[in-house]
């Protein structure tokens, strides 16, 4: 009769799974004897101290309620260690779509709990390795729920979503379990928006049929950031004295140009300086409607509009000249 053959122990003791988790899954996580972990705490550590000395005394003293003291909380301790483990036993934990944002702010990270098939989960911890706790959160028995985690960047680029940390250490906090969650998944992060400097831009070629409508300057079209080098002629004084910031009115003629984001017209710049000031540009343009092409080293994207087109100049900004690295938001 054959016997199904084991992994060898070293896969069950090697110290990177204990530190960071197994491999990235594909897709939903679940909690089990192979990836949850559990050790005292420092609170539990003198708890056991205290034990020790409890039953050096009672020895000495031949003190039997010393003896039943001693063991009753010995005892409490060993139940302890099996409902700090159970709180995170079976709990399966999956990812959702996530935004991409600008750096400097916060990824929204949803998470799904499933705990259909479990017990009341209590006071579950999340957090990155260099970052305060995120969310404490109670799971009902037999339930679905959502949990939005806001996790601070600090870099552009994708950002893999690793060593995400889940503990507890219900009920008495004597014990501390916890596992690694490690998604296969990236979030993108954009560059900062920042930069004072104008853009270059040409007049749009005349579409067939149309006129020179637009071309004039009274036909007013919305307003924008004060950019420096505006006219003061068109500044919205009105919006500067009921405290809205300093808006630069914008005419029906200033919308009939495209504006060509270059990165050559940034020389002398350092890159992530240069990064943001066309991000600035490609921000502010799709805010005003107006149409933009980017030109980067090796790259160009065609002159259009929209949201679309808004994320492909943004992502190809994030990614520039970026190797893949493993890093949490």
């Amino acid at each position: 009769m054959a016997f199904p053959r084991l992994p060898p122990l070293s896969d069950h003791l090697q110290l990177c799974r204990f530190l960071y988790g197994d491999t990235p899954p594909s897709g939903q996580i679940r909690l089990s004897r192979r990836n949850i972990y559990i050790l005292p705490t420092r609170e539990g550590l003198f708890f056991a101290v205290v034990l020790v000395l409890m039953l050096i005394g009672s020895i000495n003293y031949s003190n039997s309620l010393g003896y039943l003291l001693t063991f009753l909380l010995g005892s409490l301790a060993v139940v302890t260690i099996l409902h700090t483990y159970r709180n995170l036993y079976h709990l399966r934990i999956s990812l959702g779509a996530i935004a991409p944002v600008f750096c400097g702010q916060k990824l929204q990270l949803p998470l799904i709990l499933d705990n259909t098939a479990g017990p009341a989960r209590h006071a579950l911890r999340f957090d990155f390795p260099e970052t305060p706790i995120l969310a404490v959160h109670d799971v009902p028995a037999g339930c679905r729920e959502s949990l939005i985690l806001a996790v601070p960047t600090r870099r552009r680029g994708d950002q893999r979503l690793q060593h995400l940390r889940i503990s507890c250490r219900f009920p008495l906090g004597l014990f501390q379990a916890w596992s690694i969650l490690n998604f296969d998944r990236t979030a993108l992060v954009y560059p900062r928006p920042r930069g004072n400097r104008r853009p270059a831009c040409r007049p749009l070629a005349a579409r067939p049929g149309e006129g020179a409508a637009g071309q004039g300057s009274d036909d007013f079209t919305g307003l924008r950031n004060y950019q420096p080098g505006d006219s003061l002629r068109h500044v919205h004084w009105k919006a500067l004295a009921r405290e809205q910031g300093l808006q630069t009115k914008q005419f029906g003629g200033e919308n009939n140009c495209e504006l060509w984001f270059d990165w050559h017209d940034l020389a002398g710049l350092e890159t992530e300086t240069r990064l943001s000031q066309l991000t600035r540009w490609i921000v502010d343009a799709h805010r005003n409607g107006v149409t933009w092409g980017l030109r980067l080293p090796q790259t160009e994207v065609a002159p259009a509009r929209g949201e679309a087109h808004r994320h492909h100049g943004l992502s190809l900004l994030a990614r520039f000249g970026q190797v893949e690295k493993t890093a949490h938001g």
